[in-house]
Formats: C-alpha cells, sequence, structure tokens
C-alpha cells in the first residue's frame, strides 16, 4: 500500500554508474557521527513555514495541534514498521510532542535531532543484533513460524526481548527468501552479512541534511499529501526532470522501509515498453549488463539510482518482487537504457478489428494516450483523422496509466469531441473560481466514444473524464481513476543575497483545487466509471483516498454548461451485457481479489520452507493453468512448463480493451451515442 510518509519521490527516470560503495567490515555503531544542525537551516525552516502559512490553499496554523501531527509522522518516518524504538522509548520522546511548533518557527530543531540521533544508534543496534543470528543456520521447518511484514499500525514492543523477536523473524524471512532462490546457507551468510554491514555503513554516512530533510517532509506532508520539502539535492533532480530529458530506464521510484518501490513508470520509456515493471513492484537487485546483481535491500534510495541510472544502450538487470504478486522469488528483468524525452511520448493510435463474432467486420479506432504533453491536442487530431479515414463506427480514448500533465491540454483535447463550454473549475486559496473552456465551436470527432481509465489515470486525465461523463459524450470505462484534484508550486528557498556556506533546498505545495463542470472536485474520489471493471486495487489502497492529510472533496456551483441527453437507461442496459459477458479473464482477476484481501488482512506470511514451497508450486500451477486455458481460447497448443518462449499472441492479450471494444459495440448497437453535433440544454 502506498503510504504518505514515505521518503520523498526521486526520480529515477533514470538513467549509470555500476560501482557501489564499499563495505567497510569495521564498521559498527561506535562509528556513528554526532549530527547537529547546520546555520542554513536555521533560515529553511523559517521561510519553509512562512510560505507554508502565507500561500497555502489550506488554511494552516502552526499550533500545538499540529506540532502532534508533525510529531507522529516524523516518529513513523523514522521507524515506520515499529522495529527500532520500544514503547518506553516513544513514551520519552512524547515530552516534544507539542514543542516541533515553537521549534520550527525559531528554527531550531534540536529536538528532532535527539531523535533522530537515538534513532540511527537503536537501527545499529539491530543491525549488529541481526548479524549475530547468521552465525547459526536456521531451521526452516519450525511448526507455525512466521514473518509479521506489516506491523504500521502494531503496538511498540515492550522491551529488547519483543524487539529481538521481531528482527529474528526479519532475518530468517531473508535468509528463506534467499534460500528459495537457490541459495545455500553459505551463500546467503555472505549475502546477508553483506546487506546487513552495509546497513550500518550507511548509517555512518548520515549528514545534517537528511535530519532536516526528514523532520521537514514531516512537517509539509502533516499540512497536506502534496505538500513536500526537497533537500538542495533532491531539488536539482526537479530541475533536471523539468528539462524533459533523461538517459535511463524511465520510472519514478520511491523508498518504503528498506525497499526501492517503482512509484511509476514513463510511458514510452524502457521500463513501461519492457511490459514487466509495474508501481508498486520492488528493486531488490541490480547489476550492469553480464556482472553478478548487487543486493540494494537497505540501500539509501539515491545510491540505488546512482546504480540504475547509465547511458543511452547500455544494459542493465534488475531483481524485481513483483508488488501484486504472492511471490517473493524475485523475477530478472533486463532493459536497455534509453533516451527519455517527456515531449515525445506522443499518442498513438490503431483500428480494433475481432478477429471473430458478430462484430468481425465493424472497425473501432483506438487511440492510447500515455501524457498529457505540449501540442497532445494536435496529435490527437491528427489519429482522429487518420482513423475516420479508415472508416471507424467507434472510438476508444485509452488513459490507462496517465498521470497527467498540462491542464491547456485536457481542456483542448476535450475540444476536440464537443462544440463548445467549460471543461473544467479551479478555486484558489482565496475562493476565487475561474473556468477552462473550450471556445472554438467546431467538433472533430462526433460519433461513438469510450474512454478507458484505471487507477493510475490522475490529474488531466481525470479532468478529461470527468467533463466527457458530464457532458454525457461518452461512456467512461475501468476502474475508478487516482484521484488528483490539486494544483502545486514549486518555489526555491534560497535568496540571490544568502552566503551560506551549503545550498537551501525548495518546496512544493499546493495553491489550487479542481472542480468538475457539474460542480465536484476530482479530489479524493477521481472520476467513477460508468461501468466499473473488476480489480485488485481497492480505491482505499491506492491513490488520494489512502493519503494522510489530502485534501476533502468537496464542491462548488455548477458551471453553465449543455449535455448531449441524460443516459442512465442506456448505461444501465451496457452494463447488464457487461455483467453476463465477461469471463475468463475477469474471472482470474475475481479470483485474485479474494485472496488478495485475505492476504492483505493476514499481514503474515510463513516462514516454513516446506509451506512456502508448496505455495510456490500452487502459484506456478495456477499461472502454468491460466496460460493454456488462455492458449485453448485463441486455439494454441498447450505448453507444459513457463521456461520457455511463450507464443507472441499472449503478451498481446488485453481483456480490458477487448471489454471495452464490446461495450463500444454495444453503444453502436443502442444508438445512443450517434452524436449529430447537437448538445441538449440541461
Amino acid at each position: 500500500m502506498i503510504r504518505s510518509i514515505r521518503v520523498s519521490v526521486v526520480s529515477a527516470l533514470l538513467a549509470a554508474s555500476s560501482s557501489a560503495v564499499a563495505i567497510e567490515n569495521s564498521t559498527s555503531s561506535e562509528d556513528l557521527p554526532e549530527l547537529k544542525q547546520e546555520s542554513q537551516h536555521i533560515a529553511s525552516a523559517k521561510r519553509i513555514s512562512s510560505q507554508f502559512l502565507r500561500s497555502h490553499y489550506k488554511q494552516i496554523d502552526l499550533n500545538d495541534e499540529l506540532s502532534e501531527k508533525i510529531f507522529d509522522r516524523f516518529i513513523r518516518s523514522l521507524d515506520f514498521n515499529r522495529n527500532v524504538f520500544t514503547a518506553k522509548d516513544i513514551a520519552e520522546f512524547s515530552q516534544y510532542k507539542t514543542k516541533f511548533d515553537d521549534a520550527i518557527e525559531r528554527g531550531n530543531l534540536a529536538i528532532a535531532y535527539e531523535i533522530y540521533q537515538s534513532n540511527m544508534h537503536k537501527r545499529a543496534q539491530r543491525y549488529e543484533y541481526a548479524l549475530s543470528l547468521l552465525e547459526k543456520e536456521f531451521n526452516f521447518e519450525q511448526a507455525n513460524d512466521k514473518f509479521v511484514y506489516d506491523r504500521e499500525d502494531a503496538d511498540w514492543a515492550k522491551n529488547t526481548a519483543e524487539l529481538d523477536e521481531l528482527w529474528r523473524q526479519r532475518v530468517k524471512y531473508d535468509a528463506l527468501n534467499l534460500k528459495l532462490a537457490g541459495k545455500d546457507w553459505a551463500k546467503t551468510q555472505e549475502l546477508l552479512t553483506k546487506r546487513y554491514k552495509r546497513a550500518i555503513k550507511r548509517l555512518t554516512q548520515t549528514t545534517s541534511e537528511d535530519v532536516f530533510q526528514t523532520v521537514m517532509h514531516s512537517f509539509a506532508r502533516s499540512i497536506e499529501a502534496h505538500t513536500s520539502y526537497l533537500s538542495p539535492r533532491n531539488a536539482e533532480r526537479f530541475k533536471m526532470e523539468m528539462n524533459l530529458s533523461f538517459e535511463g530506464i524511465g520510472a519514478v521510484l520511491l523508498s518504503e522501509d528498506d525497499y526501492t518501490v517503482i512509484r511509476s513508470v514513463v510511458p514510452g520509456g524502457p521500463a513501461e515498453l519492457s511490459g514487466k515493471i509495474k508501481p508498486e513492484d520492488k528493486i531488490v537487485g541490480v547489476a550492469q549488463d553480464d556482472d553478478e546483481f548487487v543486493d540494494v535491500i537497505g540501500w539509501r534510495l539515491d545510491e540505488v539510482v546512482e546504480l540504475i541510472k547509465g547511458p543511452k544502450g547500455s544494459i542493465v538487470k534488475l531483481q524485481m518482487v513483483k508488488g501484486s504478486s504472492e511471490s517473493t522469488v524475485p523475477e530478472v528483468v533486463t532493459l536497455t537504457r534509453d533516451k527519455i524525452k517527456l515531449e515525445d511520448r506522443a499518442a498513438k493510435s490503431e483500428v480494433y478489428v475481432p478477429k471473430e463474432g458478430p462484430n468481425k467486420d465493424r472497425k473501432l479506432g483506438v487511440i492510447s494516450i500515455p501524457s498529457f504533453y505540449n501540442n497532445l491536442h494536435q496529435d490527437v487530431q491528427k489519429e482522429i483523422e487518420s482513423l475516420k479515414e479508415q472508416d471507424i463506427q467507434g472510438l476508444i480514448v485509452d488513459l490507462r496509466g496517465n498521470g497527467g500533465g498540462s491542464l491547456t491540454e485536457a481542456t483542448l483535447l476535450s475540444g476536440l469531441f464537443i462544440d463548445k463550454g467549460p471543461v473544467v473549475q479551479i478555486r484558489d486559496g482565496a475562493g476565487r473560481i475561474r473556468l477552462e473552456k473550450d471556445v472554438d465551436g467546431k467538433v472533430y470527432y462526433d460519433g461513438p466514444l469510450t474512454v478507458l481509465v484505471d487507477r493510475y489515470s490522475a490529474s488531466a486525465s481525470e479532468i478529461f473524464a470527468a467533463a466527457m461523463q458530464d457532458y454525457s459524450r461518452g461512456v467512461i470505462l475501468g476502474e475508478q481513476t487516482f484521484g488528483k484534484g490539486t494544483v502545486q508550486q514549486h518555489r526555491p528557498l534560497g535568496r540571490i543575497y544568502d552566503l551560506y556556506e551549503n545550498p537551501l533546498g525548495s518546496v512544493q505545495f499546493t495553491i489550487a483545487k479542481f472542480y468538475r463542470i457539474n460542480g465536484g472536485s476530482t479530489q479524493h474520489k477521481g472520476v467513477i466509471p460508468d461501468i466499473l471493471f473488476p480489480s485488485v486495487i481497492d480505491p482505499k489502497d491506492w491513490g488520494e483516498s489512502q493519503e494522510e492529510n489530502a485534501l476533502p472533496w468537496d464542491s462548488i456551483v455548477r458551471a453553465n454548461y449543455t449535455t448531449f441527453g441524460e443516459n442512465h437507461e442506456v448505461i444501465k442496459a451496457l452494463e447488464e451485457r457487461h455483467k453476463n459477458r465477461i469471463k475468463d479473464e475477469f474471472n482470474y482477476i475475481y479470483e485474485d481479489i479474494v485472496r488478495f484481501n485475505i492476504k492483505k488482512e493476514n499481514k503474515t506470511i510463513s516462514l516454513v520452507e516446506s509451506e512456502r514451497l508448496k505455495e510456490k508450486s500452487e502459484n506456478e500451477l495456477r499461472a502454468l493453468t491460466r496460460v493454456n486455458e488462455r492458449l485453448a481460447r485463441l486455439g494454441l497448443p498447450k505448453v507444459e512448463n513457463l521456461e520457455g518462449d511463450l507464443p507472441e499472441e499472449l503478451e498481446e492479450l488485453d481483456p480490458f480493451l477487448d471489454e471495452a471494444a464490446n461495450i463500444t459495440y454495444d453503444v453502436l448497437s443502442a444508438g445512443k451515442y450517434a452524436i449529430n453535433n447537437k448538445q441538449e440544454k440541461h
């Protein structure tokens, strides 16, 4: 589950060096630095609080109530899984609960440095204990032994003995995963010894800026989910992102507990084109071309980024643990780094014609839009003209995985499908509302339209989908969207007259909120499709709805606009046909939902090797059965195992697009969306 207290997203759009920091075996907790606040942090803290209090969309009071939120978030950022501090530690730190507001206002963060220093020492001691557990091989057939992998809401350990048990589970879990991956005990000892010693080494390299970043990010995220502080190093990365050109794998990473997690993939980048890397997947190992894999569990995020990035044309291999998988055995993904120009991620179209069935002679157009880049509407207009020349009878706009982009392009894209009128309303912190409108009076496509979205469709994608839904211009299909309905501004903290030895970072904060033309916000709820597809991803587990301190859903006055008529009865009929039709691939999803929910509630994983092997065997059998069922439906021969190359036809399967096409054909049959350029007043 994505948690907003995770370390701030750093782009690994990525892209170099293959060398890792050498591990000094002599490093111990005694080598930890004594961290003190640097002079520029006083000014930074004051400027950050001033900027948020003066310019944030949300009205903020820097008081004891906010102080307690900052304290809680700071503690969680230091000990997310509650396996370092004890209940006694937390009780002692609680004396500072209502003092963070004063500390930030004065720029004196000594209390934060004290807590952080304590965490470093205790964490180093935990890793030293972990190393001691490697002296003797574990018994992997100890009955009922389990690892509690999610302790976010658990009670704090009462004493050191309870912490020892938590770490015994964790170390045994790490060891069992390596054994299941084919490593003998000697190799497991070697790999885990390196991993834990490196973790201690990394603690000795902690800087004052690390502490400042953690406490100020805790402050920012205690205000609102998209408000953040960027350290000078991360601010430079942000500027690099704005240049829209990167060499790497095309992924955005974040740090969660000891793992590097895929936050999102860039459309058109190597990660996305591989088809094997999805949000929530964890990177556990990195290798350069034919070199051996480097274990990166527990690494700093910036170190993992440096290991992954590299020049265009070079090879990087990643060991990935799938976020949606029940398996903990890593899968190897090989990628060729490439130059990624965000402005070149163009929309593309194709003609969809079923190979069989009653619609096999009826053409549909599919336009896939990866992001709302500059001049998107012009590209889509060209694709529409090309599809019209091929006599399409309906159009699907595919916004799956589209995280947004230009607000202007969302408005202009909407204008291709309506005559004229408002597209989105924007309210600033002072309550002023402005309308973004289509004013050209032209419709470039007036035929049946469906829009396919998923849980990763956000921001500008939601504006377009919401507009099409509010105008009753098209049918929205898929999963409930992400729900990001806010606008952020980026501001550097440095001033031209600053004489500090070290640079200051920057802040990003929310300045406005989006609203649909029907008056409802896209914030929090996103867009709920007219016809919902089944999804393993629960809206409560992904998206704005689970972000702590996210701005709430609310509404303003409806804009003046005319619709293409109400379609409730048509939608009801379409949904009925959809429910009667879905099977096969969708049944797999329903099965996965049941298993996923059981696993989510359980929050434990077995530490018994035979149980894990049985689970692995069941998962492999399930996967093989599904592959053969798919092959049978395609009229292709079955396979004996999944180790060889599978037919290309399997890679091309897209059951969600197929069902979107079926619904679009139903729309054609219903005749309701044969638009004739006339909008009706409502």
